[in-house]
């Protein structure tokens, strides 16, 4: 690249980091994109570790020593992030999204990139305590966008479990789980070469009833010895004694409260992420 001027390079250089989240990048990468000494390269980044703190868009981290550089950490404050997800629990609670069983019409919400990317974020500053985390983990299907939503502020690699098993993907492990809000015996497979075992997980899904399909994914990482060390859904519905026996921690972003099918009212707000402490 020819060497910019500084207002160029600032935007180009900013770019280049939101583009790489929760990646080490040494100043002489940017020293060698724009031509610059490093001096000119660090006062750069002060200013973008300033804009970004100001404007709630994350953290900017720098490491010393001859291996060091900086590492943009995507954050949203939890304020930010219940009005966005307050909006969200509004359109869930209208009663033509109500579904047979309990369930709601999600897919819109979740096809909507600018949700997506919003609940990525979110998830993504809930978990950005975890170091070293390897895969997201999501069961097909409505949980994939979600999960590489979150990816790709985390900037781990996604795995899915199937319902059925896919020859494509060669040998699997198995596993059958009880499917905690219908009581029935269901089947979760993953591919063999999916994951390396001693791999630290996150799971995401978009909706839990029961958590029995949280429960067999966790499960299923036991197969791999592989560590769950985060959950997150989207979207919780708690049993009638408001316990999930089968899943001990977990972080939501919304919890569907009510659904009378009868009178057609539907209650929706935040979830337990949202009263663990304010930032």
């Amino acid at each position: 690249m020819k060497k910019l001027k500084r207002s160029y390079r600032l935007v180009d250089m900013t770019q280049f980091l939101l583009a790489s989240p929760h990646t080490l990048i040494p100043l002489t990468t940017f020293s060698e994109r724009y031509q610059s000494a490093k001096s000119s390269i660090s006062e750069d980044l002060a200013i973008i570790k300033e804009v970004l703190s100001m404007e709630g868009l994350g953290d900017l981290q720098t490491l010393a020593g001859a291996t060091g550089g900086v590492i943009y950490i995507p954050q949203r404050s939890k304020q930010e992030s219940k009005v966005i997800v307050d909006e969200i629990c509004l359109e869930l609670s209208q009663p033509e999204r109500i579904l047979p069983g309990g369930y709601l019409y999600m897919s819109d919400i979740l096809g909507n990139p600018h949700v997506l990317r919003e609940l990525g974020k979110t998830f993504a500053t809930a978990f950005s305590h975890l170091s070293n985390i390897d895969y997201i983990l999501t069961v097909e299907t409505k949980g994939i966008p979600l999960a590489y939503a979150t990816s790709s502020y985390l900037n781990v690699p996604v795995i899915v479990a199937r319902r059925d098993h896919n020859v494509t993907e060669g040998s699997a492990v198995s596993i059958n789980y009880v499917a905690g809000s219908s009581k029935r015996i269901q089947t979760m497979s993953l591919a063999r070469r999916a994951l390396q075992e001693q791999s630290k997980v996150i799971i995401i899904d978009d909706f839990m009833k029961a958590g029995g399909t949280v429960r067999g994914m966790i499960d299923l990482m036991n197969e791999f010895k592989a560590q769950v060390v985060g959950v997150g859904v989207f979207v919780e519905a708690r049993e009638e004694d408001g316990k999930y026996p089968l899943v001990e921690e977990y972080t939501s972003l919304a919890r569907l409260v009510e659904v009378n099918t009868q009178e057609r009212r539907v209650k929706v707000y935040s979830g337990n992420y949202f009263e663990e402490g304010e930032e």
